[in-house]
């Protein structure tokens, strides 16, 4: 695929993996697979008896026998069409129950590792490719469970109870049937080597297509901006064609396959009736019984055009399967346990921390750094000085690419919940406003709501909205401005009550008018924890305990507020020309 890096997606599960993941989830619900696959056999078996009646039927009517000797047969297909119904909806409604069942397990751990995987990861894979899994591919699993799973279960049980009522109707009968057989298989076997492959390549390129469509749509402003539209259409353009292209290939894929399966069909069909012939001429059958295996037979039409009708089906769900189940073996970052969380305000220490986003070309150099407990140290320095990387790699968000990052001793594995994290781009979840809080503490009491509320000096506004903190916030609901949106992220911050906390240009959104207020919850939010904070404004520098400047990804200089305008560096330039364009009030101390 031009331009996709195959490489960087996340992993597709083998197809022994699948399997074993599908039998891990099936294992709690055996009694259920029982009681209806059960069913449906008992339902299929009931239906055979049609053929035999019908035959029956017709050897009445070429002895001539008086028309009263129909009622009984006739009443016996009544009796069988009702029963077979009746049991087939049974048998259906648990399968389609399993089905259901493990898809939402399977779903529920797909969204349980997706959100525990490291973000490197995902940025590298890249955005379209998960959301093309969640979607795309757990849509045709989704469909094949409810629609494909359940007739595909009907008609295997058919095709093998109905060869075997016709091995008992006279042998002949069966060698006759299976002459379609190796049409069959020979056509099953080509079409699932082709198409498991190419409904595979399929998914990757849609999930590219998805990606490119996010990167254009995402970043409208800036194609516009710098007038890349044309470059952009035509990456949209090929990225389409590819996808386009393996979906024709499967659409001829799909009519060669109906064509061979055609010529099986009518092969078998006319050996049965050839075999009748013979035997009814020899006398070692009646017509009746010719007619009921021919009637068998041509009953086999739907259920084997259904079944490898639904292999399409099978094997787009089977890829589908493969990519979620390859989500769900992703190694995820463990979480700390709750004697973990509790333990005293940790440390933090960066011993030769370099890290490159792309190879070769690196952002941080080097970098040494402690954090002692309860300290709070501002990192400031000019834009791609490496401030926000340096933040994630604290916050856990990334690995570096040499060195250690230390919290306080704790693993690698404990570390990254060790740490909170509150950005510039807040996200705001769609829903009530106690449940936006609730997701950084699910527990926590209204009263411990307000009281975080309280704390980053929200609580007013958040009781004046319309249901007070059952408001539904938002999209589709109340639309909350920059600044509350931040408010929000801190309140989260602490009632999650992380004893590290991250704030990467947390109040940067905010005018001048609410600047000082965002401060002063930060300030709140930061008491007592061992604090990093990239400043956006210098005036957050100059109240911390010391200030660290970053200079083309490595520490440029180190200390107070006062001792380095002293030292009259790269700082006091900074801070020179911030505060010479602001009034003394947003310049602060």
């Amino acid at each position: 695929m031009d331009g996709a890096d195959d490489s960087a997606l996340l992993p597709t599960a083998t197809p022994a993996r699948t399997r074993a993941v599908v039998r891990e989830l099936l294992r709690p619900h055996r009694r259920l697979a029982f009681a209806g696959f059960g069913l449906l056999v008992l339902a299929t078996s009931v239906g055979l008896i049609t053929q035999p009646l019908l035959g029956y039927i017709v050897d009445l009517v070429t002895e001539h026998r008086a028309p009263g000797s129909l009622t009984w047969p006739v009443a016996a297909l009544t009796g069988v069409a009702v029963a077979q119904g009746v049991l087939t909806a049974l048998g259906m409604s648990l399968v389609s129950r399993l089905g259901e069942t493990v898809l939402a397990r399977l779903r529920e751990l797909f969204v349980e590792r997706a959100l525990a995987l490291p973000l490197e990861r995902v940025e590298r894979a890249g955005s379209g490719d998960l959301n093309a899994r969640v979607t795309r591919d757990v849509s045709r699993v989704a469909d094949a469970v409810r629609g494909a799973l359940p007739e595909l279960a009907r008609s295997a049980l058919s095709i093998v109870l109905t060869l075997g009522a016709l091995a008992l109707l006279d042998w002949r009968f069966l060698l006759a049937a299976l002459l379609a057989v190796p049409v069959q298989a020979h056509t099953a076997r080509w079409y699932v080597r082709n198409a498991v492959p190419l409904y595979g390549r399929e998914r990757i390129a849609a999930g590219a297509q998805q990606q490119q469509l996010l990167d254009t749509i995402g970043g409208a402003r800036t194609v516009r901006a710098h007038r890349l539209q044309d470059g952009h259409t035509e990456r949209v353009t090929v990225r389409s064609r590819a996808a386009v292209e393996l979906t024709m290939r499967g659409v001829r894929l799909v009519l060669r396959f109906y064509s061979r399966l055609h010529v099986a069909e009518y092969l078998g069909l006319a050996a049965v009736l050839v075999t009748g012939f013979l035997l009814v001429r020899s006398g070692s059958a009646s017509v009746g019984t010719a007619t009921a295996a021919a009637l068998y037979f041509h009953s086999l039409f739907g259920p084997v055009n259904t079944a490898l009708v639904l292999l399409d089906d099978a094997q787009s769900a089977t890829a589908g399967l493969a990519r979620l189940v390859g989500v769900v073996d992703e190694p995820a970052t463990e979480e700390a346990g709750a004697a973990e969380l509790a333990a005293p305000v940790p440390s933090v220490t960066l011993t030769g921390v370099s890290h490159a986003y792309v190879p070769g070309r690196p952002v941080l150099h080097g970098v040494d750094l402690e954090v002692r407990p309860k300290e709070r140290v501002a990192l400031v320095g000019t834009t791609g000085a490496g401030k926000t990387t340096l933040a994630k790699l604290v916050a856990g968000l990334h690995s570096p690419t040499a060195g250690r990052v230390d919290i306080g001793g704790a693993g690698p594995d404990v570390s990254g919940r060790l740490v909170g994290l509150v950005t510039q781009e807040v996200h705001v979840f769609a829903g009530p406003l106690a449940d936006d809080l609730r997701l950084a503490r699910p527990d926590a009491s209204d009263e411990e709501l307000r009281e975080a509320l309280t704390a980053v000096g929200a609580l007013g506004w958040a009781e004046a909205l319309p249901e007070g903190l059952d408001t539904v916030v938002g999209d589709g609901g109340h639309r909350l401005t920059a600044d509350r949106a931040q408010q929000l992220a801190l309140a989260r911050l602490l009632l999650a009550d992380r004893p590290v906390v991250v704030l990467d240009e947390a109040t940067a959104e905010a005018g001048s008018s609410g600047a000082r207020l965002l401060d002063e919850a930060a300030e709140r939010a930061l008491r007592g924890r061992t604090a990093l904070v990239v400043a956006h404004r210098l005036s957050q520098a100059a109240a911390a305990d010391r200030i660290v400047v970053l200079s083309d990804g490595r520490v440029a200089e180190s200390g107070t507020h006062a001792e380095l305008l002293a030292a009259d560096g790269a700082y006091a330039a900074l801070w020179h020309a911030w505060s010479g364009s602001r009034s003394p009030a947003e310049a602060g101390p």
